[in-house]
């Protein structure tokens, strides 16, 4: 008897256990009141940087220097999101991950910047390989207007004084169009560690 009455004793402790916890309970005082429900912050995706290399047939994208850097060093990286035939004439596009993004599927600025959900923030870097030119921007606006037509109506030049003697192209607009891109040039240099 003793045994089947600990037995019900325990069953009975645990059913008021799981009942106390949906009993709701009396406040008294300012002191008492329920701490407010707050939901998680949603992450913040950095979407101030943007490169982009046309290379082998392959369109490679990226949101973070050091991992496109790797990719103009080598051709690859070690960590990417593959969408085959996916670009705009039936390129694959391959999306090169930081370690950071590498487990993810949703939320990687490079992907929701080259699908249009997000936007270039200000102040904005971008760079494009493309044709064996580096074209670098410090406007989203611009970098969009530039893959839409791979032309660009204001630009200052510099041949040969890119990685592997490249050719940089600085792509200009209506309000610096007269001015030396003196800003832009000194960040394409420093990430670039060129004189």
């Amino acid at each position: 008897m003793t045994q089947t009455r600990l037995a019900y004793s325990l069953a009975a402790i645990s059913t008021l256990a799981a009942a106390g916890c949906a009993v709701p309970h009396t406040y008294q005082g300012t002191d008492a009141m329920p701490r407010a429900v707050v939901a998680p912050a949603e992450p913040v995706i950095d979407t101030s940087e943007f490169y982009q290399a046309h290379h082998e047939g392959r369109i490679y994208v990226f949101d973070d220097f050091a991992t496109y850097k790797t990719f103009l060093a080598f051709g690859h990286t070690p960590y990417r999101l593959v969408r085959i035939g996916e670009g705009p004439q039936g390129e694959t596009l391959v999306f090169g991950l930081t370690d950071e993004d590498k487990t993810k599927r949703e939320g990687i600025a490079s992907v929701l910047l080259y699908d249009g959900e997000l936007e270039g923030t200000d102040p904005f870097y971008g760079e494009v390989l493309h044709d064996g030119r580096f074209y670098v921007f410090d406007r989203w606006a611009d970098l969009q207007a530039f893959k839409s037509t791979w032309e660009a109506p204001y630009w200052f030049t510099e041949i040969g004084a890119g990685p592997a003697s490249r050719t940089v192209v600085y792509v200009l607009n209506d309000d610096n169009k007269t001015q030396r891109p003196e800003a832009l040039m000194a960040q394409f240099r420093a990430r670039h560690q060129l004189r």
